[in-house]
């Protein structure tokens, strides 16, 4: 490669450090390399996928599926009607590379660790450009929702499972792999879904829909899972997006103008007696989409952890190459504690996203079913909370290179509220916390077991965890639904650190975050020897 030059007409170039090249998100993270190990995860096909990643050719397609928006076609130049969604062909080829990686099927192929696995692409995924995660997260997840329906579902689920990206406008039977998405939000019922008033319609052995829906993300995936009120009550039904010979009449509205996530087209469509399959039965549709909403909640749990890794990355590369005050960034001690405390959140991050992973892995333990049921949730609204304090600090380490568009920052701090919303915001989720274990003794068992486990591992985390179990010997009255889950989800975060990092890693979380050694401001914490954590962070651990 022929180097930039750095002796221009009217300065010389010096102390901006050199442009990162790509990164190779696998191979240049030992924290992740540790908990997948420790979780039972694939090695193989998350080393291949992350040097793809890592790779010249997707770095300059995430540049370009972000930068260039996707474009709503409504007619043809004739005036006929197409409701089709043009992306940049940077985003094909992320998507290709995903599903080919196995993002959507792996966890379904029946080898060991499978949502592990997932998890740690999911992760991977979003450092580079996490717009197109979306729908490959929505076809993940669409999986079991069509377990076990047979006929014409059944041919559903097996292009799911395709490992080949066909964005071609035809018929399922025409394709050689197809994408799913969801379509439930409408605009007076928000997450209260049973204020739905789409209707459904018999049509022989298949129903109509008709009606407008809010929010549907990407809309040019071969289906989508949706609700309805049929006579039984509020069903789910697959919407096929192309019929044989026809288009399914599904008609977009507009595409959203969103704060970020911008690679992928969210929308509003509406339902003109649009054909749709029954999934389930009818009248149980809320229980038949909550195994979708299950499985997208593990993503919206991990994704976070990616976003703070990219950030973090570009801090650290930022701090080692730029001098202040006649030494290295990285040397100073006031930036060594902020990035220090910021990799504690997120190592608490990645490793409560990738055992609650582990969790899915277990199908036939009910102990482990009940934690992924409860540790989902808890993992969901700790990261999503931590996130965007995350990506601004590290955004703040660059200075006002932070703030500019030349590096990736202000797409992830766009990016850094979004799976805090989708699949069920802050209160939603500890609503959610609350009646799982009212309802759910066996996930409060769980969870007691897996709290119990790092007790005897540091006196501060004891203490802490005393104190909760005597502050509630249940479920709080909802008012203090968020103290409560921050609480929980802390607790759990630090067991696992206490249990399975460095000891200097996890006894600083707990002191810090448990034993009330720290301020509320990223960095302020009590002066101490940060090496581990950083050494950790900066991949050389």
């Amino acid at each position: 490669m022929v180097s930039a030059r750095e002796d221009l007409q009217t300065h010389e170039v010096w102390n901006q450090p050199q442009v990162p090249g790509p990164r190779d998100p696998w191979a240049a993270d030992a924290v992740l390399r540790e908990a997948v190990a420790r979780e039972g995860g694939q090695v193989v096909p998350l080393e291949t996928y992350g040097a793809a990643l890592g790779s010249e050719a997707l770095a300059v397609a995430a540049r370009e599926a972000e930068r260039l928006a996707p474009e709503l076609v409504l007619f043809d130049r004739g005036g006929r009607r197409l409701d089709e969604v043009r992306y940049a062909t940077g985003y094909h080829d992320l998507m290709s590379a995903g599903i080919g990686a196995g993002y959507a099927a792996l966890a379904w192929e029946g080898g060991a660790g499978g949502h592990v696995s997932h998890a740690a692409m999911v992760y991977m995924a979003s450092q580079l450009e996490p717009g197109h995660c979306c729908p490959m997260t929505m076809t993940y997840a669409g999986v079991p929702a069509l377990a076990g329906q047979g006929g014409a579902l059944e041919v559903w689920r097996e292009k799911l499972l395709s490992r080949v990206y066909d964005p071609s406008v035809a018929p399922l039977g025409d394709k050689a792999g197809a994408t799913l998405g969801m379509a439930m939000t409408e605009k007076q019922g928000g997450s209260d879904v049973r204020a739905n008033t789409t209707r459904a319609e018999r049509d022989g052995g298949d129903w109509r829909l008709t009606g407008h829906k809010w929010f549907c993300s990407a809309p040019m995936s071969d289906g989508f899972l949706t609700l309805a009120q049929a006579p039984e009550g509020l069903s789910c039904f697959l919407v096929p997006r192309w019929l044989d010979g026809e288009r399914n009449p599904i008609r977009i509205q507009r595409l959203k103008d969103k704060l970020g996530n911008r690679a992928n087209a969210s929308s509003e469509i509406e339902y003109q007696g649009a054909l749709g399959h029954l999934v389930g039965e009818a009248g149980n549709g809320i229980r038949t989409i909550l195994e979708m909403v299950h499985h997208t909640r593990l993503d919206t749990a991990m994704a976070p952890a990616g976003l703070m890794r990219a950030a973090l990355a570009e801090a650290w590369h930022w701090a080692e190459g730029r001098r202040v005050f006649q030494k290295r960034l990285v040397d100073q001690p006031l930036m060594r504690a902020v990035l220090a405390d910021l990799a504690l959140d997120w190592e608490a991050a990645t490793a409560l996203g990738l055992r609650v992973a582990r969790a899915f892995d277990a199908g036939g333990d009910a102990g482990e079913r009940a934690l992924a049921r409860i540790g989902v949730a808890l993992a969901k609204f700790h990261n999503n909370k931590r996130a965007p304090v995350v990506i601004y600090e590290a955004m703040e380490a660059l200075g006002g290179m932070g703030y500019v568009t030349d590096t990736p920052l202000p797409m992830l701090y766009r990016e850094a509220p979004l799976n805090g919303i989708w699949e069920g915001s802050g209160n939603v989720i500890c609503l959610d916390i609350l009646r799982t274990l009212a309802r759910a003794p066996e996930a409060g068992e769980a969870l007691r077991l897996e709290l119990e486990a790092a007790r005897g591992n540091s006196a501060v985390y004891d203490a802490a965890l005393d104190a909760h179990g005597a502050r509630w010997h249940g479920p709080p009255e909802e008012a203090e639904a968020r103290l409560f889950a921050e609480r929980l989800s802390v607790l759990l975060a630090a067991s696992l650190l206490l249990r399975f990092a460095p000891g200097e890693v996890g006894a600083t979380y707990a002191a810090t975050r448990l034993g009330g050694e720290a301020g509320r401001i990223s960095g302020a914490i009590p002066a101490g020897e940060v090496g581990v954590i950083l050494s950790r962070l900066s991949g050389r651990a």
